[in-house]
């Protein structure tokens, strides 16, 4: 069973929320845990909390990132923050994988200081799921979207990659065979976008073992494709729209609510509708977002991430680990070589 480190300190809730969920995975499974950061104040979270005692380790670290310091800077200067002792840890061998629900662009950097890139790999991706139509037998409800932040500007190259990379994680994660393969654009033509989207489209369609399907357009949930390229930038935006679909529609519900007797009425009838949006779109159900490229696994949990969100996300990264994801992704990425721009 893969041990998960786990950064006490990072997000809007630590690290109250942190330990309660690592508590509760302590009773829901057998996953083995490394909670790092202030071990008092951890382990007085954890006394207050029905937890398995013999499943969770707790590791001090003196200092913590937080959600709005400038990654470069925070890295720099807080070598005993709780990022950074967790990724070491993994780094060393003491913990298989690390789950954060801080600072992302610290995130990033941590990884990159300790963990070794995937021989191969130009630029490392976050990806994240997102909920979409099922269109065939056997199709996980959930796609992958990458990348979402990690890489803001993209060459064709590195968008390749992306691809290449989110197909093994589909493999092993969502057990699909032949992941349908689709590139983010403005229009489904091969032309569209300009350069670097034209040549990454022709570069896609001759790569061998990859199921290609062409462009997407900005209707991710279609269920065309299984995983979505892009570049950072764009893949960040298009993630933060869709989690915002939910809280659209429960804040028109209670507006409607409010108003007239007979829109609660008509609300009544809509309920289940309107949980099913709503549960489809929280982002506590699906843990956490990979960061794919490296040797070693880092989920990145969302920053508002409650007990339930990490104790998915402990458990992602769990499977992860057990699935072999970056090895996939080495042996796919070794088959197809990537042209180095001179």
């Amino acid at each position: 069973m893969p041990t998960i480190a786990v950064d006490a300190m990072g997000g809007d809730f630590a690290p109250d929320e942190i330990v309660h969920g690592v508590a509760r995975v302590s009773i829901e499974s057998e996953i083995p845990c490394v909670l790092v950061g202030d071990e008092r104040r951890i382990r007085d979270l954890l006394a207050r909390r029905p937890h398995r005692g013999e499943r969770i380790d707790v590791v001090h670290a003196g200092s913590a990132i937080g959600m709005e310091e400038e990654p470069k800077q925070a890295i720099r200067d807080k070598h005993d923050c709780s990022l950074v002792v967790g990724a070491e840890l993994v780094a060393a061998g003491r913990a298989d994988a690390l789950v954060s629900a801080g600072n992302t662009g610290a995130c990033v950097l941590a990884c990159a200081r300790s963990f070794r890139a995937i021989a191969g790999v130009r630029r490392t991706a976050l990806a994240s799921v997102f909920p979409r139509k099922v269109r065939y037998e056997g199709q996980d409800p959930l796609g992958l979207l990458l990348d979402v932040g990690a890489t803001i500007r993209c060459e064709s190259p590195e968008l390749v990659q992306f691809a290449i990379m989110g197909s093994a994680y589909a493999k092993r994660i969502s057990k699909v065979p032949s992941p349908r393969v689709g590139l983010l654009n403005m229009g489904s033509e091969p032309v569209k976008g300009g350069p670097v989207l034209s040549e990454t489209f022709r570069t896609l369609g001759a790569v061998p073992g990859l199921n290609f399907v062409g462009n997407i357009e900005g209707n991710l949930a279609t269920g065309k494709a299984d995983v979505i390229v892009c570049e950072g930038l764009l893949g960040n935006v298009a993630l933060k729209l869709i989690e915002g679909v939910a809280e659209v529609v429960v804040d028109i519900a209670s507006f409607a609510a409010r108003e007239s007797w007979r829109w609660r009425l008509g609300l009544a009838l809509l309920s289940s509708g309107i949980r099913q949006v709503r549960d489809l779109t929280d982002y506590s159900n699906y843990g956490g977002s990979p960061i794919l490229g490296f040797e070693k696994l880092f989920i990145k949990a969302h920053g508002r991430s409650n007990a339930k969100a990490i104790a998915n996300a402990v458990k992602v990264a769990a499977k992860a680990v057990r699935d072999d994801v970056s090895g996939e992704i080495a042996r796919m990425v070794a088959t197809v070589p990537v042209r180095r721009e001179s």
